[in-house]
């Protein structure tokens, strides 16, 4: 089965750097888009960033554009958040998610928490 395993998180004062790994199993990794979302208590849960299957194309949110990098290891079947300059507005629960054969799979999430 599908499995999506966050880490990373934690607490960062603002400008700080964290990095989040998801480590996937249970599918092609290789052949399939990898999202990060992000989501804050009564908000609905935001896409932070995609990539594509080979990694030669990723899009950002706005927000974070310029300041995090996503990045994956087909041959470790792992995906990668490098989030620098980090803002008290980032905390939030972070995500990775899949989607296949339409259903949208998710890990348990990493909290990540910016403040001083």
């Amino acid at each position: 089965q599908v499995q999506l395993v966050e880490s990373g998180g934690g607490l960062v004062q603002p400008g700080g750097s964290l990095r989040l790994s998801c480590a996937a199993s249970g599918f092609a990794f290789s052949m399939y888009t990898m999202k990060w979302y992000r989501q804050t208590p009564g908000k609905e849960r935001e896409l932070v960033a995609s990539i594509t299957s080979t990694g030669d194309s990723t899009n950002y949110a706005d927000s974070i554009k310029g300041r995090f990098t996503i990045s994956r290891d087909n041959a470790k079947n792992t995906l990668s958040l490098q989030m620098n300059s980090l803002k008290p507005e980032d905390t939030a629960v972070y995500y990775c998610n899949v989607v296949r054969r339409n259903i949208y799979y998710w890990g348990q999430g990493t909290q990540v928490t910016v403040s001083s």
